[in-house]
């Protein structure tokens, strides 16, 4: 009796979807629209992530930084208060030099970044990204030069002012010229072009293809740059732990700035999956929203559905009564 019920139940849904294909196919195009766009956000987010998480991988997850302040936990202060690391003194060139003596570490690299205006001719690139750094930073970035050669210690002690490029921002300067060799004005400055980079493909170098590269002493000589939020680049020993590399450092760095066993550390020490703890606090609000927005369609989908099998029903409403006072059952 069951098996006929659901026999009789089936062949009246296909009857209905025959006598209203129209609003039969609306409804399952709703469905699978819905469906689909939670999928896509999902699939979306997903790869967004991976793509950070490869990224910050390919700058090395053993690797950190150390800064005047942890700006993974930066604060708005009220009343007009400075920031709590207002009083935390400028992190120096010298502590990294320090630094890079510890056996846990390989490279200690100053980084800082500064914007200039960029002449080559007829040509005028204003408020360029350049990135000052020490020897060795290539070790902290994702890419490659793929012409030319990279700066020298010599050329960070002698403070030299000698510049390298990215790929896209060469070719907005130089179009089909050959750059090496060749002499570019960075604030008014000459500086030299020695050789050209190619970020690697992630989903930070999107938003970071036309900028330079200097000794960090060339910057500060020639840049007028702000060293107050000069960082170094520690790059951790192979063999060594990324744990033993910080407790290295920081032992070290309090010895330099002579802190006593109670007091504070008065510089930060910053994991790279910190930073990737901040972009998922700034994003998951964003992320919710996207899901549920995408999430409206498949509810609308649901809806049709709903009201087609009320239409449905009611359009029944007098054959299922005639039949009732027939003397029909559930089950006939």
């Amino acid at each position: 009796m069951r098996i006929a019920s659901l026999q009789e139940g089936v062949r009246l849904a296909l009857e209905q979807v025959r006598n209203n294909k129209f609003r039969s196919i609306l409804t399952i195009l709703g469905i699978v629209i819905g469906v689909a766009t939670v999928m896509a956000m999902s699939a979306m987010i997903t790869g967004i992530r991976s793509s950070i998480m490869s990224g910050i991988e390919a700058a090395g997850p053993r690797n950190f930084i150390v800064a005047r302040f942890d700006y993974n936990s930066v604060r708005i202060s009220h009343h007009g208060e400075g920031p709590p690391w207002g009083n935390n003194p400028e992190v120096q060139p010298a502590e990294a030099r320090r630094l890079e003596r510890l056996s846990h570490v390989r490279a200690a690299i100053v980084d800082f970044m500064v914007y200039a205006q960029i002449d080559y001719g007829a040509h005028r690139l204003e408020n360029v990204q350049v990135a000052a750094e020490g020897a060795g930073w290539n070790e902290f970035t994702t890419g490659s030069i793929v012409v030319g050669h990279d700066f020298l210690p010599s050329d960070v002690a002698a403070s030299r002012p000698v510049v390298i490029l990215t790929v896209e921002l060469a070719e907005k300067l130089f179009g089909q010229l050959d750059p090496i060799g060749r002499r570019i004005r960075m604030d008014g400055m000459p500086f030299e072009v020695i050789g050209l980079f190619r970020m690697a493909e992630n989903i930070f170098s999107a938003g970071m293809r036309d900028f330079a590269i200097v000794p960090y002493t060339a910057a500060l000589k020639y840049l007028n740059a702000d060293r107050s939020l000069l960082q170094i680049l520690v790059v951790t020993e192979d063999g060594s732990t990324q744990d033993q590399a910080m407790d290295q450092v920081m032992a070290e760095m309090r010895t330099i700035r002579g802190l006593r066993p109670g007091d504070p550390n008065n510089f930060a020490l910053i994991r790279q999956e910190e930073i990737l703890d901040t972009f998922n606090r700034i994003t998951l609000v964003f992320f919710l929203v996207m899901i549920a927005l995408s999430s409206v369609a498949l509810l609308v989908g649901g809806v049709g559905v709903i009201a087609i099998m009320m239409i449905a029903v009611t359009e029944r409403t007098r054959e299922i009564g005639i039949r009732k006072a027939l003397g029909a059952t559930r089950t006939e």
